[in-house]
């Protein structure tokens, strides 16, 4: 493994790296490629974590044997053991993206994951547009967030929001910020039928300060060393952590915004 023999200690693969993007069909009869967990893509890297002392985070199209498919994700310690596996919570439905005709929302609770290395929250893809969870995964202790994505341009489109890619950046980088840790962005890259990822995986300090960037148009492994001191001095020095007001948030928890928003 290159990124073992770079010096790397927790290693992450892309969202669903063993197939192509297939949700941007909307009908494809794929269950059949479906993992379950254990299964064989943990074994491989399980063998794999345990030889070169490392953490993996495998992203994976699961099936459960609740019945139900998810858009998964398993931490792997060095010894080969599967930590916990995080189930992809928030679930798009757009053009080329149709994630919902695959998926089922994963139902447990957020949690990070305490390895040899770090205590680190492993979110996927769309959950990376949604403050709460980056939120909740400081507050139980990580210090690293990973982010398995797979997102990218669709041909022959431009959109009148703005730079996404740009914006992709920058709400994962005010996560970091806002919770003072750090942040990592492993993201698809190539063209697959009508969409163009944009590679770029990134990882940013607890301030936001882009460590280091992968290629936007070729496949790279990236290795960036970091110093998680840094989060408890941008924690305690900014206090967003410590100066929440919870007693103000109820809202937060309602199904819809409506009339909260329009008040």
């Amino acid at each position: 493994m290159e990124a073992a023999e770079r010096g790397a200690q927790i290693i992450c693969l892309q969202e669903l790296y063993r197939t192509r993007y297939f949700p941007q069909q909307e009908n494809s009869e794929i269950k059949e490629i479906a993992e379950t967990i254990p299964g064989e893509s943990t074994r491989v890297f399980a063998n794999l974590a345990k030889k070169h002392k490392v953490v993996i985070i495998v992203p994976i199209f699961e099936r459960n044997q609740n019945g139900k498919f998810y858009n998964s994700a398993t931490v792997i310690d060095v010894d080969g053991t599967i930590v916990d596996t995080y189930r992809k919570i928030h679930i798009p439905q757009d053009p080329y993206f149709y994630e919902k005709n695959y998926f089922s929302p994963g139902e447990q609770n957020y949690r990070i994951y305490q390895t040899t290395y770090a205590n680190i929250g492993v979110l996927i893809c769309y959950d990376q547009w949604f403050p709460e969870p980056a939120r909740i995964n400081a507050l139980l202790g990580a210090e690293i967030i990973f982010y398995p994505t797979a997102i990218g341009y669709i041909k022959g489109y431009t959109s009148e929001d703005g730079d996404w890619h740009g914006a992709w950046k920058t709400i994962q980088c005010s996560h970091a910020i806002a919770n003072g840790v750090h942040v990592a962005a492993v993201n698809r890259v190539g063209e697959e039928d009508e969409l163009v990822f944009w590679g770029g995986s990134f990882i940013c300090d607890s301030f936001g300060k882009i460590l280091g960037e992968a290629s936007t148009s070729n496949e790279e492994v990236l290795v960036v060393t970091i110093d998680l001191t840094k989060n408890k001095a941008i924690q305690d020095g900014w206090g967003f952590l410590a100066n929440r007001r919870p007693d103000t948030y109820k809202p937060l928890a309602e199904k819809t915004t409506e009339g909260f928003l329009h008040e």
